[in-house]
């Protein structure tokens, strides 16, 4: 038994190992297409309206400079990433997901130092980004990670439920 209601014994967090890896890569693919599932749920009486579309949304293999996957001690993919240029010298974050039995666990924590850390390696001034208002849980996350909201970037304005954040890299 883990532990009793009066004394519980901590689980230990599991040890994220977050890689570089091809956009192509099978664990990217399939994290990226379990995203999409849970986008289109969250988002589905707004995704049905065919004014909110956005070419924005979509990310071209050509225009991507980074992916990278966490993966636990044991080599389960549970999380994804994606860094692609944008205006003025920024990097946007794209495509972030943690598979839902990893949240809370410190997985997107580990994927946005990466983030960070590969942006400031190409040079970018600031990581942009857009999620959506249906995502609170990703908008503490950046809040707290010290990301500020901006307004709506180019290319999202039809999506007008879009929160977007930036964070400048020193």
């Amino acid at each position: 038994m883990i532990g009793d209601p009066v004394h519980p014994v901590p689980l230990r967090p599991p040890r994220i190992t977050v890689v570089g890896v091809d956009y192509a890569d099978p664990a990217a693919e399939s994290l990226r297409r379990a995203l999409d599932a849970e986008m289109a749920r969250r988002y589905a009486d707004r995704l049905a309206d065919p004014r909110v579309h956005s070419p924005a949304m979509r990310v071209e293999a050509a225009t991507v400079v980074y992916t990278a996957i966490a993966v636990t001690g044991d080599g389960l993919p549970v999380g994804h990433l994606v860094l692609r240029p944008a205006a003025e010298g920024d990097l946007e974050l794209k495509r972030m997901y943690v598979i839902p039995p990893y949240r809370g666990k410190g997985v997107a924590g580990a994927l946005l130092r990466t983030a960070e850390e590969e942006a400031r390696r190409r040079g970018a001034r600031r990581i942009v980004l857009q999620t959506g208002d249906r995502q609170p849980d990703a908008v503490r996350l950046y809040e707290r990670e010290g990301y500020t909201p901006i307004p709506i970037l180019p290319g999202y304005e039809t999506l007008w439920f879009s929160r977007c954040f930036a964070k400048a890299l020193r």
